[in-house]
C-alpha cells in the first residue's frame, strides 16, 4: 500500500487520463487496423468536447479572477489550466506517433493515405474534376489583408491558413504577403477514395485536395509561391440562457445555441509547421495572446473525422459487427404487455437487440386499451424510431406526454427541431424542471383492462436512441411492478408540479433522494463490516465526482467493506491507499463498445440489493438533475447483473488498474490465468443462456 498527498484526483486530470485510454486503443494492435483509426477520432472528439465544457468552466474561473480550489479538488484554476495544456500537448504528440504507425501499417494492407505531393497524373485528372464538380462551389474563401474586422471562426471548424508570397509587393504592410481562410466544408467526406489502382487503395484528404487545386482558388492573384496550414479554435459551449419572460423556453435555448457560435475561444490549434508570420498575423488579427489556450498541433485537425473513415470493403481491418440477441422467453413475435404482465425482463444492449423498445412503444400506439403513453427523452436518434412511434401514438388517439430536455449537452438543436416536430402532432411537452436538466430514462403505459387501469412500463441506464444503442452498453428493464410504476407516475407529476417533493417507496430519485439513498445502503454495509459479518459494494458508473460519496467509501474501506468499483471515465477515488482505502479496488475497461451503464450492489448479508440507474455519482447527477435508479427484484435478473458485473471485474485484457499513479496500466494477468476480454464473454454469456 502506499500513502499519497492527496485524498481526491482533479477531475479534469481524471478525465484527460480516460481519453488517454481511448488513444491506447488506437495503439493496440490486437484491435483491428480501421478501428484504431477511428478511435484516434474517438480520442480527437472527446478532446474537443473537453476544450469546449470542462476547460471552458476552470478558464472562467481565472477570468473571473478567483483561484476556485474549493470546487477544483484543491488545485488553483490557474496552475491546472497550464497542467490540463502540457498533458494535452503530450497527448497530442503521442496521437500523432500513434498515426505515423496507422499510416505505415495501411500501406501494409495496400491502403494508402497519399497527399498532394503524392498526386500521380491520372489521380490529378480524377482530383481537379472532383474539386470542380463537388468542392469549389461548397468553399468559404475569405482574403484577410483588407478586412478592418477579423470574420467570427466556427467553432471547430477546421481552416486552412493560407499565405500568398506576391510577385508584387502590394502589401508593404505584411511584407508582400497576402493570406486567406478557406473553411473546410462539413458537407463533403473528409476522405476522398481515388481510383483503385490493381489492387491497392488510395486516399487523399479533403484538406489535400484543396490544397492540390490552391492555385485554381486564387487565379485572381499573382504569386510567387502560396502554402497552406490548417487552424482551428474551440469555443466555450456553456448555454447563457437569458431571463426574459416575453420569451417561451425553446426560444431561450435556440437563442443561446445561436450565441454559442460567437462566444470566447478557448482553445486555438494550428499547424505547428506554419511561417511564423503567418502565425502572428494570425494571432494580432484574432486578438490571442493566452499562452495557455494556444496549442501547436499537426497537420490535420479535426480528426474526430476519422470515426468516418471508409471501410473500403476491408471487414477483415474493423471489429466484426455482432447480431444482437433475443432474450429468452421475451418472444417479438407475440404481446410484449402480455409477457411483462406476468414477469420482469431485462436487455442489455448492444448484446441485445433495441428493437424491444421501439416493438413496446408501436404495440402500445395500436393497443386499442392503452390510454397514455409517458416517456423522458434525453437523445434521440438522426431518424428516430421512438419519434415516430410516439407520433404514430398521438395519431391512433394515445394522451402522449413527452418530458425531452432541451439542455441536452450538444443535442439542443436536435431536440428543439424533435420538439417542434412532436408539437406539431399534438403530443404534450413537459420542457423539465426550473434549475434542473432532467436526465432519466423512464417510460410508462396506462392500459384500461378488465380489473381496472394496469401500467406497464421500461427504465434504463441509458437514452432511447437507437443509433447508439448498437455501440453504448446500457440495460434496460421492462416491468408491470405496480410499486415500481406508481412511483414512475410520481415522477412524471413532479415534472408538471415541481413544487411539490414526492416520497419514493421502490425508486431512487434525484436531487431529493439518491445521495441519501445510497449513503444509507452504504452505512448498513459498514454496520455489518463493523459486526463482522461479509459486506461488500461493487458498482459500475461512467464518472465518479462527488466527493461526498468518495468519502463514504474511504469510511466503508477503513470498516472493512470490500469495494469493487467498474469507472469507464472519471475517478477522483484513489483506491488502494493504507488508512484510507485499502479495501478499494477500481478498474476502468475501454473497448469495442463505450460502456455506460450504472449498476449499484451492495451485499446485503448475503441477499443483495442491486439498482439500476441513470446516474453516475456527480455532484451534477444527485443534485441538479432528474435522475431514476430501480431496484432489481427478479431473482433471475438479479443474479444475471451479478454474474455481468463479475464478467466486467474479471476483464485482464481490456482493464486498466485505477491508482495514484494515473498511469492507465493495464491489469496484471497471473500465470495461470485465462484470457478474458469481458465484453466477447458477454456475449457468449447471452448466447448461452439461448442454449440452457
Amino acid at each position: 500500500m502506499v500513502k499519497v498527498k492527496n485524498e481526491y484526483i482533479n477531475r479534469e486530470i481524471s478525465w484527460l487520463h480516460f481519453n488517454a485510454r481511448v488513444l491506447q486503443e488506437s495503439a493496440d494492435k490486437n484491435v483491428p487496423l480501421i478501428d484504431r483509426l477511428r478511435f484516434l477520432g474517438i480520442f480527437s472528439n472527446n478532446l474537443d468536447e473537453f476544450f469546449k465544457v470542462r476547460y471552458a468552466t476552470v478558464k472562467r474561473i481565472v477570468d473571473a479572477g478567483k483561484k476556485g480550489k474549493s470546487v477544483l479538488g484543491g488545485e488553483k484554476a490557474k496552475d491546472l489550466l497550464e497542467e490540463i495544456t502540457k498533458i494535452v500537448i503530450a497527448q497530442q504528440a503521442r496521437s500523432l506517433e500513434i498515426f505515423k504507425i496507422i499510416e505505415k501499417e495501411l500501406k501494409a494492407e495496400n491502403i494508402f493515405i497519399i497527399n498532394e505531393k503524392d498526386v500521380n497524373e491520372n489521380q490529378a485528372e480524377f482530383i481537379r474534376e472532383y474539386f470542380f464538380k463537388k468542392v469549389n462551389q461548397e468553399l468559404m474563401t475569405i482574403i484577410l489583408n483588407d478586412l478592418t474586422e477579423f470574420p467570427i471562426l466556427k467553432d471547430t471548424a477546421a481552416y486552412l491558413a493560407v499565405k500568398m508570397v506576391m510577385k508584387t509587393n502590394d502589401d508593404a504592410n505584411n511584407g508582400g504577403n497576402r493570406y486567406a481562410l478557406i473553411e473546410i466544408p462539413k458537407g463533403i467526406d473528409r476522405f476522398v477514395v481515388l481510383p483503385k489502382e490493381g489492387d491497392k487503395h488510395y486516399i487523399i484528404i479533403l484538406d489535400d485536395l484543396i490544397r492540390f487545386c490552391l492555385d485554381s482558388v486564387f487565379t485572381m492573384f499573382e504569386f510567387e509561391s502560396i502554402s497552406a496550414h490548417m487552424i482551428k479554435i474551440t469555443r466555450d459551449a456553456e448555454l447563457d440562457i437569458d431571463n426574459d419572460l416575453t420569451k417561451s423556453f425553446i426560444e431561450k435555448i435556440s437563442s443561446s445555441v445561436e450565441h454559442r457560435k460567437i462566444s470566447d475561444p478557448v482553445r486555438f490549434v494550428y499547424d505547428k509547421s506554419i511561417d511564423k508570420d503567418t502565425l502572428q498575423f494570425l494571432k494580432e488579427k484574432m486578438n490571442i495572446v493566452d499562452t495557455d489556450s494556444v496549442i501547436p498541433g499537426g497537420r490535420y485537425h479535426n480528426r474526430r473525422d476519422y470515426m468516418g473513415f471508409p471501410s473500403l470493403g476491408r471487414h477483415d481491418l474493423m471489429y466484426e459487427k455482432i447480431e444482437p440477441l433475443p432474450v429468452k422467453g421475451f418472444s417479438m413475435k407475440g404481446s410484449l404487455l402480455e409477457l411483462i404482465a406476468h414477469k420482469d425482463y431485462m436487455i442489455y444492449t448492444p448484446y441485445h437487440t433495441f428493437s424491444y423498445v421501439t416493438k413496446f412503444l408501436r404495440e402500445a400506439a395500436l393497443d386499442p386499451k392503452v390510454r397514455t403513453i409517458k416517456i423522458t427523452v434525453y437523445r434521440l436518434a438522426n431518424d428516430s424510431q421512438v419519434a415516430s412511434a410516439l407520433i404514430n401514438a398521438a395519431k391512433n388517439g394515445k394522451q402522449v406526454t413527452v418530458q425531452i430536455e432541451l439542455q441536452a449537452r450538444f443535442d439542443e438543436q436536435a431536440n428543439i427541431e424533435y420538439a417542434n416536430q412532436l408539437q406539431a402532432e399534438g403530443i404534450n411537452l413537459i420542457f423539465g424542471v426550473p434549475g434542473l436538466k432532467v436526465h432519466s430514462k423512464i417510460c410508462m403505459v396506462e392500459r384500461e383492462e378488465a380489473e381496472g387501469i394496469k401500467r406497464y412500463g421500461f427504465v434504463s441506464t441509458g437514452n432511447f436512441n437507437e443509433s447508439t444503442a448498437k455501440i453504448y452498453t446500457d440495460y434496460t428493464l421492462f416491468t408491470s411492478h405496480e410499486g415500481i410504476l406508481k412511483d414512475m407516475s410520481k415522477v412524471f407529476d413532479f415534472f408538471e408540479t415541481n413544487y411539490k417533493i414526492n416520497k419514493y417507496k421502490h425508486l431512487v430519485v434525484s436531487p431529493h433522494y439518491t445521495k441519501a439513498t445510497f449513503i444509507k445502503l452504504i452505512e448498513n454495509e459498514i454496520e455489518n463490516a463493523k459486526a463482522g459479518k461479509e459486506a461488500f459494494i461493487k458498482i459500475k458508473m461512467n464518472s465518479f465526482t462527488s466527493y461526498k460519496m468518495v468519502d463514504k467509501l474511504y469510511e466503508a474501506s477503513r470498516a472493512g467493506v470490500k469495494v469493487q468499483l467498474i469507472i469507464r471515465g472519471i475517478c477522483c477515488l484513489i483506491p488502494g491507499v493504507e488508512g484510507m482505502s485499502e479495501n478499494i479496488e477500481a478498474i476502468s475497461v475501454v473497448d469495442k463498445f463505450l460502456e455506460h451503464p450504472r449498476l449499484f450492489i451492495f451485499g446485503n448479508q448475503g441477499d443483495p440489493k442491486v439498482y439500476i440507474s441513470s446516474a453516475d455519482w456527480m455532484t451534477r447527477n444527485l443534485d441538479f438533475r432528474v435522475e431514476v435508479g430501480c431496484p432489481i427484484y427478479d431473482e433471475d435478473i438479479k443474479q444475471e447483473l451479478l454474474d455481468t458485473f463479475d464478467i466486467s471485474w474479471r476483464d485482464n485484457l481490456k482493464a486498466r488498474v485505477f491508482s495514484d499513479q494515473q498511469d492507465n496500466a493495464y491489469k496484471i494477468r497471473n500465470e495461470n490465468e485465462v484470457e478474458l476480454r469481458s465484453q466477447f464473454e458477454l456475449y457468449h454469456y447471452y448466447q448461452n443462456k439461448l442454449d440452457s
